[in-house]
């Protein structure tokens, strides 16, 4: 099954969207500028391949996070270098790094 909702963080309106697969759930939560995720994709991605290094993905990955308002409140393990720009940095919860690009 695959959940689309509008979440509302501090007045502010994001898009989370849960994606149930087998033996895991795909979660992220964003906005036009950018986006939070759980540990079922890859963020280094983005970091390490020049092609994709110049799209400017602003991301930011949490693990063990199994619901959108744990994605929310968990520190971020890993982030993109463009999401740097903005301020983001690798402990800070989702909610801090979604905050900083509203």
């Amino acid at each position: 099954m695959i959940t689309i909702e509008p979440l509302e963080v501090d007045g502010i309106i994001f898009t989370a969207v849960s994606v149930e697969l087998p033996k895991t759930t795909l979660l992220t939560i964003s906005n036009d500028v950018g986006y939070i995720m759980c540990a079922a994709l890859d963020v280094d991605i983005f970091n390490e391949i020049p092609k994709l290094q110049e799209r400017n993905v602003v991301a930011g990955r949490a693990m063990g996070v199994r619901t959108i308002d744990q994605l929310l409140h968990a520190p971020l393990e890993k982030i993109t270098n463009a999401s740097k720009e903005y301020g983001w940095e690798v402990g800070m919860t989702g909610k801090e790094a979604l905050l900083k690009i509203s």
